[in-house]
């Protein structure tokens, strides 16, 4: 599958009209999958497209994310492996015990996650409950190719984990970091990431709270680096396409939110 991202500056006219053969191209396809995790609340659904989009320009043999919670990022991840019959592992490193920030009182919430991780994905996703820290020893340097962190959300407890597991990153290794804009008390991830836009490409998306990609590794693949090299015009058109796709899984779960 092709998952270069091409945008033309003006449609194709076919002899009958415009031409809707982009909407049919199989590169496009990720991006209008719908979901798995369908139920699960998150602020992450508005990114879920971009995210299968990501797992097929990048086919990561490991992924791992740190900081799961309900698991619709991490199942953005994995629907995307399995779907594209790609041979890697993705792994969730969460504690499941937060209840300050998400109320986790007792273990319901990995419970119904592990369940359904093992229904729908088998051997491809792991749960690893356990402290980030801890996690560090069970990936070897160089191994990870995909990192999402969402975890801790200060400016000084994300530059800690970024610093703490740049070495685990591939050659082609990407990280994600989500909240990026997002600027209340208690959430600093957007200073990290204007530091992180000087030093690496990148490319951001604004939408529900903002995700930043940053290709970290020597051997990107150009699919993802054509993103920081598009220019303006199509770069906001991209953002706002993905924003739209993106809305309509976002207005799903704002619906079960209040009903």
């Amino acid at each position: 599958m092709n998952a270069f991202i091409r945008i033309e500056e003006s449609p194709t006219r076919a002899t009958d009209g415009f031409s809707l053969s982009p909407l049919l191209d199989t590169g496009l396809e990720p991006v209008f999958w719908v979901p798995k995790r369908l139920g699960a609340s998150s602020y992450w659904w508005g990114h879920v497209p971009f995210a299968h989009w990501l797992v097929a320009a990048l086919h990561p043999q490991v992924i791992v994310e740190l900081g799961t919670f309900n698991g619709v990022s991490f199942s953005a991840f994995c629907e995307a492996m399995r779907r594209l019959h790609i041979p890697g592992r993705c792994y969730a490193v969460d504690t499941w015990a937060d209840a300050e920030h998400y109320g986790m009182v007792d273990d319901s919430i990995f419970l119904d996650l592990g369940d359904f991780c093992r229904n729908e994905f088998g051997g491809i996703a792991e749960l690893v409950r356990t402290t980030f820290d801890e996690a560090l020893v069970n990936f070897s340097d160089g191994s990870i190719d995909l990192l999402h962190i969402d975890g801790p959300h200060s400016y000084e407890g994300v530059k800690a984990e970024f610093e703490k597991w740049l070495p685990k990153m591939s050659r082609q290794g990407v990280m994600l970091f989500h909240d990026i804009n997002l600027r209340e008390t208690g959430f600093g991830v957007w200073k990290l990431w204007d530091e992180l836009k000087g030093q690496y490409p990148h490319f951001e998306l604004l939408h529900a709270n903002g995700l930043g990609i940053v290709a970290v590794g020597s051997s990107v693949p150009e699919a993802i680096t054509h993103l920081q090299a598009l220019p303006s015009a199509q770069m906001y058109k991209l953002r706002e396409r993905f924003a739209l796709i993106g809305a309509h899984w976002e207005a799903l779960d704002r619906h079960r939110r209040k009903s």
